[in-house]
């Protein structure tokens, strides 16, 4: 069954390369020039990826993308310049899955789009079933679903992923790069990308995220995952 790409860039060139790519790898793609009117598709008609440059007129990329997330899980990745590392953190903060900086290959932009659709549809280190459990803190891995003191915890398919795969691998401490390779499946990255989803795990899980008991920082190393006393 193909897959439904919006690509949203206002430089034609882009849009035809990256579309030419990811037809290639048989993905049916749609192409939008501007951010009002990319939002305004994909909240009628959400694809099953959006390819979303940062810098559009109208309404940027950012704009979008939150927006966007109020309504839909859809993900995203976010194409943002060179050497703009706040551009980046802020897209990934504002909901964004993956990022690619400009210039940028177009069979790498390819291939971060398989990965991301991968773990949007549960092909990833979390795939199969069985459930996981830390006082209040519920998730169902085969369902795709969390609930936190039984209200539902809407993240994206890289945060699930990476609460999943801390919660399976209690008191063990990750450095980032680990993480990275483990979860997202890259032997290289930017190491934000992983600090960045984990403020906005505990966002989402910890009672206060600014003193985190669950995902916790190992000073010098990475993260680990300390299940509540008593939980189950």
């Amino acid at each position: 069954m193909n897959t439904r790409i919006l690509v949203v860039d206002d430089d034609p060139t882009v849009s035809e390369v990256v579309a030419r790519y990811l037809e290639r790898d048989g993905h049916e793609v749609e192409c939008v020039g501007d951010g009002a009117e990319a939002l305004r598709r994909a909240l009628a008609d959400p694809p099953d990826l959006m390819v979303l440059d940062l810098m559009l007129p109208r309404i940027d990329g950012l704009q979008v993308c939150r927006k966007l997330r109020e309504r839909w899980p859809v993900p995203v990745i976010m194409l943002t310049a060179l050497g703009e590392e706040i551009d980046r953190v802020v897209g990934l903060e504002t909901g964004a899955d993956d990022y690619v900086t400009k210039p940028f290959s177009p069979r790498e932009l390819a291939l971060r789009v398989q990965s991301v659709l991968r773990r949007a549809r549960g092909a990833s280190v979390t795939a199969g079933t069985g459930v996981l459990r830390d006082g209040d803190l519920v998730v169902d891995v085969g369902a795709h679903d969390v609930r936190l003191g039984g209200d539902q915890v809407m993240l994206t398919a890289r945060e699930f992923d990476l609460l999943a795969y801390l919660m399976r691998n209690p008191r063990q401490a990750f450095s980032r790069s680990a993480l990275l390779d483990q979860v997202w499946g890259w032997s290289f990255g930017d190491s934000s990308t992983v600090t960045v989803h984990v403020r906005r795990l505990r966002e989402k899980v910890e009672a206060d995220p600014t003193e985190p008991r669950r995902i916790v920082t190992v000073w010098g190393v990475g993260y680990r995952y300390e299940p509540l006393e008593g939980a189950g």
